[in-house]
C-alpha cells in the first residue's frame, strides 16, 4: 500500500504569509473555506457580485471579491466552482496567474482533459476530499476530518506535494489520512464510480427493482421502502464494515438470498458494459460529450429533459410522499 500521510507529515508553516483565493462557495466551498481559516490559513472568496452565494459569504465572515480581484490578491487559487464553470473563470482571471503561483482543484477533469492549459511557471495541485462538503465541515469541527486524496500535476516551484499536503492539512484531512495518486487516476476512477455505480447503475437498480414490484400489484410505498429507502441502511453497514460486515449484520436469510440471486441480476456481462464506459472516459469522448457538445454547444438542454423525466418517474413521486412521512427533506 502507498504511503498514508498524516499530521505529522506536514506543516502548515507552508502557507504561512500566503492568501488562498477560494473560487466558488457551494458545497465543497463553503467547508473546505471555514475549515482553512479555521486553521489559521488566510482566506478570500472570489465570487460573482450577483451571484447567491456573495451574501453569505460575507455573513460567514469572509471578504469577498470578484474573480479577478480575488486572483490578484491570492498567492493559491482553489477552484471549487462546478466542472463546467472552471473555464470560464479560468479565461477571466487567466493574467493574474502569474509566476510562483499555485492553481489548485479538488476534482482533476479539466487539466487532465485539457479543456484547462495552466501556465508553465505555476503549480497545478489536487486535493480531493472524499466527502461531501457539509461532512467535510461537520467531522472538521468535531475535531476529526475525513480521507483525501492528493495529487500532483505541475511541480514548478518544487514544492508542489508540499503544499497539497499542508492544504489538506488545513482542512482536516491529515487527521485520518491522506493518499497521494495522480490527476488521471482520480479523474477516470472517479468518472467511472459516479457513472457506472453511484449515481448511474445503484439508480437505476432501484428503480427497476421499484418498477419490477408495483408491475406485479404491490403498493409503491412499500416497494419504495424495500428497493430504495432501505438503501442507506446496507450502504451505512457497508461503509462501517465492508461487505463481509454488512453480511455479518443482517439476516441468513438475507445473506442466502443476496448471495444467490445478485450475481444473477447484475451478472458478469455487466462489466463489458462497465469496460464500454471506461474506455469512453479514457479516450475522452465522455469530455466531449459532456463539455463540448452538452454545456456549450445545446446548453444544458439534454440534461435538463433527462432531469424533468427522473421528476415524473412513479418511484420518485412515491419517494417525495415517503420522505415528506419520515420527516424527511428535499
Amino acid at each position: 500500500m502507498k504511503k498514508i500521510y498524516y499530521d505529522q507529515d506536514t506543516d502548515l508553516k507552508v502557507l504561512r504569509n500566503k492568501t488562498v483565493a477560494v473560487f466558488g462557495y457551494g458545497s465543497q466551498g463553503s467547508a473546505q473555506a471555514q475549515n482553512m481559516r479555521d486553521s489559521g490559513v488566510s482566506v478570500i472568496l472570489g465570487l460573482r457580485r450577483d451571484g447567491s452565494s456573495w451574501s453569505q459569504a460575507m455573513e460567514d465572515g469572509f471578504q469577498v471579491f470578484e474573480f479577478k480581484e480575488a486572483a490578484k490578491r491570492a498567492d493559491i487559487l482553489h477552484f471549487l466552482l462546478p466542472d463546467e464553470r472552471h473555464l470560464e473563470v479560468f479565461e477571466e482571471i487567466k493574467e493574474f496567474i502569474t509566476p510562483g503561483k499555485t492553481i489548485v482543484c479538488s476534482h482533476g477533469f479539466n487539466f487532465h482533459f485539457q479543456v484547462i492549459n495552466p501556465p508553465k511557471e505555476v503549480d497545478v495541485i489536487m486535493v480531493a476530499p472524499k466527502a461531501p462538503g457539509p461532512t467535510v465541515r461537520r467531522e472538521y469541527v468535531n475535531g476529526f476530518g475525513v480521507p483525501a486524496l492528493i495529487a500532483v500535476f505541475k511541480n514548478a516551484s518544487g514544492k508542489a506535494k508540499e503544499t497539497a499536503l499542508a492544504l489538506a492539512k488545513a482542512n482536516g484531512h491529515t487527521r485520518v489520512g491522506v493518499f497521494e495518486t495522480t490527476f488521471k487516476f482520480e479523474t477516470e476512477t472517479d468518472l467511472f464510480g459516479e457513472q457506472t455505480v453511484l449515481c448511474g447503475g445503484v439508480v437505476e437498480l432501484m428503480r427497476m427493482g421499484f418498477d419490477t414490484l408495483t408491475a406485479n400489484g404491490y403498493p409503491p410505498e412499500i416497494a419504495y421502502f424495500e428497493c430504495v429507502h432501505e438503501m442507506k441502511l446496507i450502504v451505512d453497514l457497508i461503509y462501517q464494515g465492508g461487505m463481509l460486515g454488512m453480511y455479518k449484520k443482517v439476516s441468513n436469510t438475507a445473506k442466502f438470498g443476496g448471495l444467490t440471486v445478485g450475481p444473477k441480476v447484475i451478472p458478469a456481462q455487466t462489466k463489458k458494459v462497465m469496460q464500454k464506459a471506461l474506455d469512453k472516459i479514457k479516450s475522452g469522448q465522455f469530455k466531449a460529450s459532456w463539455i463540448d457538445k452538452e454545456f456549450k454547444k445545446d446548453k444544458l438542454k439534454n440534461l435538463d429533459k433527462m432531469l424533468d423525466m427522473v421528476s415524473k418517474w412513479q418511484v420518485e413521486k412515491v419517494g417525495k410522499i415517503i420522505r415528506q412521512f419520515a420527516g424527511l427533506s428535499d
